[in-house]
């Protein structure tokens, strides 16, 4: 039998993404009980890490999804996922297995749940037990609007659940469910509810689970299905009122869509780090592998692009506070191309380690068990795809009503790090967005940087980018802003969440020019301005020589922080290893 190894206790009230880091030490350690190796032991097992799961519980992790007025320390989005960050840069399955799948479930409940029902969530979290997300059905994908899985009034005015779900994290480990159903045989917005059911005191029979589903990626990760049988639910599980649960999901998404790519972040900076050691560690042809241009490069577009899906997730999760009427697009955007660009890092990331990045043992091992971690961002939760149909019916409305027109988002939206009032989840709009500050604040800005410089030169491209979407969006059919849209519509979709990417990075430089660490300097915001505009059709903006300066200083600037021991986010914190 192994000896468990007792969880350090780290006390504080500074920055709990600091506390949380020393609590876990340098990952790199091999005598760190909750390093990497005994990590990559659990993923071997195919089991969750029950070391990094006794320390998230005496650090109290489930405290961070509770808000304050109901006994936890849930207040602002953009600090829960930096912590969040920190679990997931170093084993991902214990980011979601443990904690940010009782995170989904409990967004329904703080948006839309009764006094009571907010009360039992929040004692059941703050005792450390699991609350699951209970939506998919294989069948319908992302398309949980014709969900099947059917609740009807029972003789005593309950209700009876029927049905079966898939593919369910923690759905046998959980105390509490909050459950996807149809209530209304027809088509339409008002055909599903949701509710939020105890485990506790279910008659035998009423639910059975599946087998669990084997993945290559988040292999420790339990993901399960179950089948419920004339399962009774009280009347006072009902979460919201009847045929609200498609509008409920809605405005929950825009929280969970935005938070999921800046958690996921923390892979790629884990991956860059790795990547980096490998490269400076190794030598060929006679000097080491960071030596070559290639990998120089490789390194300084990854980190750009991390820096750029920092600067965009950021930014939506701090409009959620302060925006909540618009974030609906935003949400969606984040999701869009921050998985996106997070895969693609990594995929080029792998070129630079070679057969390492493929070995499942040794001091790089980590990359592969991340790589395959993270590609599940590109379609759990919800596909990119879905999140483009959330953006395409938005288009020749903002094209129309906003762009150009509305006024400039606040300056408080791009001040990293600075505090803003508790979320308030019943602002959380689930309609149509009626304006665009953050491509408001990207005109805004472009007009005063001088067009001769570099940011200049970058800022009027993605001003022009954003004209000539406000003319194609504009003339958009109506076949066009539905799940049977063209390849081109589709299209636009994706130019316009790059366009959202290049405003949060030029409003997070612009505002953060004055402060003692600016997020972002002129040169690391030409690079992540120069990679999204690699992902738009046209001529680069920079120059051959200039993009080859501006990259090897990237490069450089990586180096520091490895050796600094620092991140590669905008937030450029210290870490244990």
């Amino acid at each position: 039998m192994l000896l468990e190894t007792p969880v350090p206790v780290i006390e504080g009230t500074g920055n709990r993404a600091d506390l949380l880091d020393t609590l876990l030490g340098d990952p790199w350690d091999e005598a760190n009980p909750v390093g990497y190796p005994e990590i990559l032991a659990s993923d071997e097992r195919q089991e969750m890490f029950p070391a990094g799961e006794r320390y998230l519980d005496t650090f109290g992790l489930n405290a961070e999804f509770v808000p304050v007025e109901h006994g936890g320390r849930f207040t602002q989005v953009d600090r829960l996922a930096e912590i969040l960050r920190t679990v997931w840069r170093r084993d991902p399955c214990l980011g979601l297995g443990y904690g940010f799948s009782s995170f989904i479930a409990s967004v329904n409940l703080w948006s839309a749940g009764t006094a009571e029902q907010q009360r039992a969530a929040a004692e059941l979290l703050l005792s450390g037990r699991k609350i699951a997300s209970v939506y998919h059905e294989l069948a319908h994908g992302n398309d949980f609007s014709r969900a099947e899985f059917a609740g009807s009034r029972g003789p005593d005015g309950g209700w009876l659940l029927n049905g079966t779900k898939d593919v369910v994290t923690n759905f046998q480990r959980s105390a509490a469910l909050v459950v996807f159903t149809r209530t209304d045989p027809a088509r339409g917005s008002r055909s599903h509810s949701q509710f939020f059911v105890r485990k506790d005191g279910l008659p035998e029979g009423a639910l059975e689970y599946l087998p669990r589903f084997p993945s290559s990626g988040m292999r420790g990760v339990q993901l399960g299905g179950g089948e419920f049988t004339d399962c009774p639910t009280p009347a006072s599980s009902l979460l919201g009122a009847e045929g609200q649960g498609i509008e409920t999901a809605l405005r929950s998404f825009q929280l969970t869509r935005s938070i999921l790519p800046s958690m996921c972040a923390g892979i790629l900076d884990s991956g860059i780090r790795t990547a980096l050691s490998c490269a400076l560690d190794r030598r060929l042809y006679g000097d080491t592998v960071a030596a070559l241009p290639y990998v120089r490069s490789v390194i300084a577009r990854a980190f750009a692009d991390l820096l750029a899906v920092d600067a965009l997730s950021t930014v939506v999760l701090r409009a959620l506070h302060l925006l909540p009427s618009e974030t609906a697009v935003f949400a969606s955007a984040t999701k869009y191309l921050g998985s996106r660009m997070l895969i693609d890092a990594m995929d080029e990331l792998r070129t630079v380690l070679g057969a390492q990045g493929f070995l499942r043992e040794g001091r790089y091992a980590i990359f592969q068990k991340l790589h395959r971690d993270l590609a599940p961002a590109g379609f759990g939760h919800a596909s990119r795809a879905a999140c483009q149909v959330t953006i395409l019916p938005q288009l020749p409305r903002l094209a129309r009503r906003s762009w150009f027109t509305d006024a400039s988002a606040p300056a408080a939206l791009f001040r990293i790090g600075t505090a803003l009032d508790p979320l308030d989840f019943t602002a959380l709009a689930a309609g149509s967005p009626r304006s665009d500050g953050l491509s408001a604040a990207l005109v805004e800005i472009s007009e005063q940087c001088p067009p001769d410089t570099l940011v200049g030169r970058l800022a009027a491209r993605f001003r022009a980018e954003l004209a000539a979407l406000r003319e194609e969006c504009g003339r958009l059919a109506p076949r066009d802003i539905t799940i049977g849209a063209s390849p081109q519509a589709y299209a636009l979709a994706g130019r316009y969440t790059v366009v959202l990417a290049a405003a949060a990075c030029l409003g997070v430089w612009w505002h953060g020019r004055d402060t003692a660490r600016p997020p972002l300097d002129e040169t690391s915001l030409a690079a992540a301005l120069d990679r999204l505009v690699g992902r738009l059709d046209g001529p680069s903006v920079l120059t051959t020589a200039e993009r080859e300066a501006v990259e090897e200083e990237m490069f450089r600037s990586a180096v520091r922080r490895l050796d600094d021991r620092r991140l590669f986010d905008l937030t450029a914190r210290r870490i244990p290893g």
